[in-house]
């Protein structure tokens, strides 16, 4: 493999950008828990995010990038971006909605941009650890760098 095709589209994105981070990559056949990630990296997984993708009553959609222990609580989520309440898409509507799988969906480089709340805990960390838009690729980064590509608010949004 090259090294542009070891590459995903969120690390050309920051490599575009010139925004710095660390890419971290693991071994997997197809989709693997958070938790499990950060077990095969070795990172403390309060440090490590997933991505989650809702819809709005409103029929808007959000993302929510949360420590990847937790649940999210749609109650929370609901308040935070101003919704009666919000519903995890369907699988098979990630894909088509972000250009990103299941187990490889990253708050960087969705086909749309999409209002995005990322839970608080994340601003205690110097870098946080999410998925570089790949299964088996993620990338490490500071917040306020992630700021430089994507706008965010931060919410306490987990169970």
């Amino acid at each position: 493999m090259s090294k542009s095709e070891d590459k995903t589209n969120v690390m050309r994105l920051l490599d575009q950008k010139k925004i710095p981070y660390t890419p971290r990559r693991y071994e997997a056949d197809g989709a693997v828990s958070g938790v499990e990630v950060a077990r095969m990296l070795s990172l403390n997984e309060k440090q490590v995010f997933k991505t989650l993708v809702t819809r709005g009553k409103s029929e808007q959609y959000y993302v929510f990038v949360i420590p990847v222990a937790e649940e999210l609580d749609l109650k929370k989520a609901a308040k935070a971006v101003g919704e009666k309440s919000v519903a995890m898409i369907l699988s098979k509507e990630l894909l088509p909605m972000t250009g990103y799988i299941h187990g490889g969906c990253s708050p960087i480089g969705m086909k749309k941009f999409f209002r995005t709340t990322i839970h608080e805990t994340a601003a205690d960390f110097g870098t946080i650890i999410f998925s570089g838009g790949r299964i088996g690729y993620q990338v490490e980064m500071k917040p306020e760098d992630l700021r430089k590509i994507i706008r965010f608010e931060y919410a306490d949004v987990i169970v």
